[in-house]
């Protein structure tokens, strides 16, 4: 047998052992597919790729996924099937199924968490308060770290909520002549970078007078990162190697930083130096009791809660600037209530913050219709019955926070915004509204968030009237988290009171 021979036979036997490979593969999702075809759900766009095609054109043409989750929901009902290759996903708008997956700890998190473990193969979030898959292992870790996050620690950082707040409205005070145009957006994320970076690590990064600080650019970036891993072949184009080498330096650049700033901190304490206040020592002090000092996990947290308190509250405050100056009544309310409870004051107190209450109403609507962290999610690890349909094991569920807040039959008029949802004599919103998720794996800096968006947005409220530039859009753009497509470009006039 020549050569060439035995080249072809090794080619038709690769080629053979391809094809069965490909049709065990085939009905292997036939199988999957039978088992879930019963849950209502929009045609397939093809038997192999599943739903796949729909939502990658979705995210190719700068749309909102959660907007066509909604839809999906609207057509469907609260059960919604969605496949994307042998992987199913259900969409769940359901109160009753809120309760009871979300409030029970036997519910794992999905394997989007477990690919936020690396960002294009450089260690990210790890094994964060948010990634981590393991209840046992978060649990422990949730341990060490709430007592850095308890509303009594909190209320110690009043006073850098109040001079970063400060910093920032000497920055708006500059452009406020009725005629310079500027986002809100870009400056509500440099205040927030600047609060969690002080308040937390002790560092003062002071991105709100220095232009050049690397910062603002790496979140950015490993925020964008994280919006492109959901294509799954974006590690395969030529032409996004340069952006994944940019995401790879930023992730990078943030855990160094980390690793040094909690070097730093530990060595203080090991020489008996005063240290500050802030959520590192609180951390480091609950770490060491429980002898648990693990640098990465460490790390991991350091970048979790970079992210998380910066990304977040930045666009909350955002979205709720935007909808203030599209509804003059409610801007009127809301400043008078300010007026009342703030005055004229530089210094806001704690106990301020309590009789803010229909500022809170605000922010609470605010997350409602643009809910900063769109969903999470729970993998089934065993058949449960939800809405009367049965929904079999190893499925993910979806829960949307924004189906959720848009959806009729939780809220008359969805889209109207309306912070007398939230007033003292309205119906609670049980299990249909949960921004910083519900039950044991909540968001552990929901207070914390909160505290600095009602500092902040007080003061702008106290000192300027604003208007939005006319010709921009209110888009949502998904990149992780939501944010305001066109940045929320203001005009700011300081505010004369009657």
């Amino acid at each position: 047998m020549t050569l060439w021979n035995l080249f072809s036979w090794a080619i038709l036997l690769i080629l053979g052992l391809f094809l069965i490979f490909f049709l065990l593969y085939c009905a292997y999702i036939h199988y999957i597919h039978l088992k879930y075809d019963h849950i209502p759900g929009p045609p397939r766009d093809s038997f192999l790729l599943g739903h796949t095609p729909t939502l990658m054109k979705a995210m190719k043409a700068d749309s909102l996924v959660h907007e066509l989750f909604l839809q999906w929901s609207q057509i469907y009902g609260p059960v919604v099937r969605v496949y994307g290759l042998h992987r199913v996903m259900i969409i769940v708008t359901s109160p009753d199924a809120v309760k009871e997956v979300l409030l029970s700890p036997t519910f794992t998190k999905d394997l989007v968490y477990k690919n936020a473990f690396n960002l294009f193969g450089v260690r990210f979030l790890g094994n964060g308060l948010v990634t981590d898959r393991d209840y046992e292992h978060w649990h422990k870790q949730r341990r060490l770290m709430d007592p850095a996050f308890s509303r009594t620690y909190l209320m110690g950082m009043m006073g850098t909520f109040n001079e970063k707040a400060e910093e920032l409205m000497e920055q708006l005070a500059e452009k406020a002549d009725g005629k310079a145009e500027f986002s809100m957006h870009e400056m509500m994320s440099k205040v927030t970078l600047d609060v969690i970076a002080k308040v937390a690590f002790g560092m003062e990064l002071n991105s709100l007078h220095d232009d050049q600080t690397p910062f603002p650019r790496a979140i950015s970036m490993v925020m964008r990162g994280v919006g492109e891993t959901r294509n799954p072949l974006i590690k395969y184009s030529p032409g996004k190697r340069g952006f994944i080498r940019d995401v790879q330096d930023s992730v990078r650049l943030l855990r160094q930083t980390g690793k040094e700033c909690i070097e730093k901190r530990q060595k203080a304490i090991e020489d008996g130096e005063e240290i500050p206040a802030d959520i590192l020592s609180q951390i480091l002090k609950s770490a060491s009791l429980e002898k648990t000092c693990d640098m990465e996990m460490l790390l991991d947290n350091f970048i979790t809660f970079f992210i998380a308190g910066q990304e977040t509250t930045a666009n909350q405050l955002s979205f709720a600037v935007m909808e203030l100056a599209r509804n003059p009544e409610i801007l009127e309310k809301i400043q008078a209530e300010v007026d009342e409870v703030i005055g004229s004051k530089r210094d806001i107190q704690y106990e301020d913050l309590s009789k803010l209450n229909y500022l809170s109403q605000v922010l609470k609507e605010t997350l409602r219709l643009y809910p900063t962290a769109p969903g999470t999610s729970r993998i089934l690890e065993k058949e449960i019955v939800i809405e009367g349909i049965p929904v079999p094991a190893n499925a993910t569920l979806v829960f949307n926070f924004y189906a959720y807040g848009r959806t009729e039959q939780f809220f008359n008029d969805p889209l109207k915004f309306d912070p007398e949802r939230f007033g003292p004599e309205s119906k609670r919103p049980y299990f249909t509204y949960f921004p910083f998720s519900l039950g044991p794996r909540s968001c552990i800096g929901q207070v914390f968030s909160q505290m600095e968006a009602k500092v902040v947005l007080s003061k702008l409220l106290q000192r300027f009237e604003f208007e939005l530039v006319e010709r921009q859009s209110f888009d949502i753009v998904d990149t992780a988290t939501l944010r305001p497509k066109d940045g929320v470009i203001c005009r700011l006039r300081p505010r004369t009171h009657k």
